[in-house]
């Protein structure tokens, strides 16, 4: 199985989803994951050992050069490349109209929070699959449950991990 995280940003909402995808990897080894992080975030993305392909989007540049046609050329090759990935899923941990749209280029079912639970309640509309996670919870526990209910696993929420590997020589 393919599955696609989208997960644009900021650095902490990334930095946060990553005990979900190393409970994931975990309880799902029969699944590879690609993400896509907007272009600044693409280095911490890349720290983590469960990621194959990084997809980069620039949705704050986009916004301020809308018409202009090299906007819409990247835009053009962002959703060619994820259609080509042919994920099976995409799960939209961001909860954000932009995520959605983001996530709806790749043609595959898209999961997500439920109406009640995403942060932009329009972003719903654009899920096939949608589950109830408390809002009231952390970040991160908030999407280590939505990945256990899109991918179909219990996450051990006593145990926190984040599966990062820092380059070698980047720690003293």
């Amino acid at each position: 199985m393919k599955v696609l995280i989208v997960k644009t940003s900021s650095m902490g909402d990334v930095i946060h989803t990553f005990p979900a995808v190393e409970d994931a990897a975990r309880n799902r080894p029969d699944i590879s994951f690609d993400w896509c992080v907007e272009e600044p975030f693409a280095g911490i993305v890349a720290l983590h050992p469960a990621i194959g392909v990084i997809h980069k989007v620039a949705v704050r540049r986009w916004r301020k050069r809308l018409f202009d046609g090299g906007t819409w050329r990247e835009i053009a090759g962002l959703r060619g490349a994820l259609r080509a990935s042919r994920y099976d899923l995409v799960i939209d941990a961001q909860g954000l109209l932009k995520s959605a749209l983001v996530a709806v280029q790749t043609g595959a079912p898209i999961a997500g929070f439920d109406r009640a639970s995403a942060r932009e309640p329009s972003a719903t509309l654009f899920y096939q699959r949608k589950y109830a996670v408390p809002r009231d919870l952390h970040a991160i526990e908030r999407t280590r449950r939505l990945f256990g209910l899109t991918l179909g696993y219990q996450p051990d929420l006593s145990a926190l991990e984040s599966g990062i590997v820092p380059p070698v020589g980047a720690l003293p």
